[in-house]
């Protein structure tokens, strides 16, 4: 195959991988809308879109592969293929994550605890993916450094978020006259909780593995793999 048109399909890879991190932004941002607003019909979009998420994983699964198998490639584009296909699996766990929220949207039916601020911990999570994809797209090492401390904050905040989660449960008085079902509901609202949080901490931790094979991918660098 001519030298031009494989440097054509490394950068169609390259926009392609770009598309479907929009495309899981796209659904992030819809399931955390919709638990936001306890809206159904945004968390039946959310989940219903995850098959597209799939799809999009499984057709840039097959461009690598038939890049890797069919052009042999070497050094800056070996890395360049291998990243790529280690960032399309951190987005399709994303994907699943943001499946994740709108599942728990259609059981919220309120906010047992509005001190605790989901929604401000998770718009710093999505500028981590939005900035990890641009340090991929502009092949920015410095970024990915910068990714890679901001998640340190992420984690911070998520800990604090489930410890005052934890300690209000501890704290709060039951009323004797609380039905079985009434506390059971409270559990199942503090365990959906503590869920989302684990969720919203973990879409960071992808960010970061996004990172972490961009550094590898420019530099050849696994500093921040390990």
């Amino acid at each position: 195959m001519p030298r031009e048109s494989y440097q054509e399909l490394l950068e169609s890879l390259r926009e392609d991988v770009l598309y479907m991190s929009e495309v899981v932004l796209d659904r992030l941002r819809l399931g955390l809308s919709a638990l936001e607003q306890k809206d159904e019909e945004m968390a039946w979009q959310v989940i219903d879109g995850d098959d597209e998420v799939n799809q999009l994983y499984l057709d840039l699964e097959q461009d690598c592969i038939d890049l890797l198998a069919l052009q042999q490639p070497v050094a800056s584009d070996l890395r360049f293929i291998a990243a790529s296909f280690k960032i399309i699996t951190d987005l399709e766990r994303i994907g699943d994550l943001a499946t994740n929220l709108g599942e728990y949207s259609l059981e919220a039916e309120r906010d047992v605890f509005p001190e605790v601020d989901i929604q401000d911990v998770a718009e710093v999570v999505i500028e981590m993916i939005e900035n990890a994809m641009d340090a991929y797209d502009r092949e920015d090492p410095d970024l990915c450094y910068t990714i890679a401390e901001t998640d340190d904050e992420v984690d911070s905040r998520c800990e604090t978020a489930s410890e005052a989660v934890v300690r209000d449960l501890i704290e709060r008085e039951i009323d004797a006259d609380s039905s079985d079902a009434e506390i059971e509901q409270l559990m199942a609202d503090v365990s959906r909780l503590l869920l989302t949080i684990r969720d919203i901490e973990r879409v960071g931790d992808h960010a970061v593995n996004i990172a972490a094979r961009t550094l590898y991918m420019v530099e050849n660098d696994d500093d921040l793999i390990y």
